[in-house]
């Protein structure tokens, strides 16, 4: 009950061609890409960031404890 089907996927690909349209598919396709190339470089230029602040951070011998989640 829980999984899908071949069947599934098919009538879930026919609704979305008939909703979108067959041309404007692959340009939806096209931008989501980028968006998540987009995403993927900002998550690594704030990892790198981060680890070159931690860095200069022991090299000052300061430490900044880890923030608390707010109760």
């Amino acid at each position: 009950m829980g999984t899908f089907s071949a069947w599934h996927l098919a009538i879930l690909l026919g609704v979305v061609v008939l909703l979108f349209g067959s041309k404007k598919l692959p340009e939806m396709a096209r931008s989501l890409g980028k968006s998540a190339r987009i995403l993927k470089s900002e998550a690594a230029a704030m990892k790198a960031e981060r680890d070159k602040a931690d860095e200069a951070d022991k090299a000052d011998g300061t430490t900044v404890p880890p923030s608390r989640p707010a109760s």
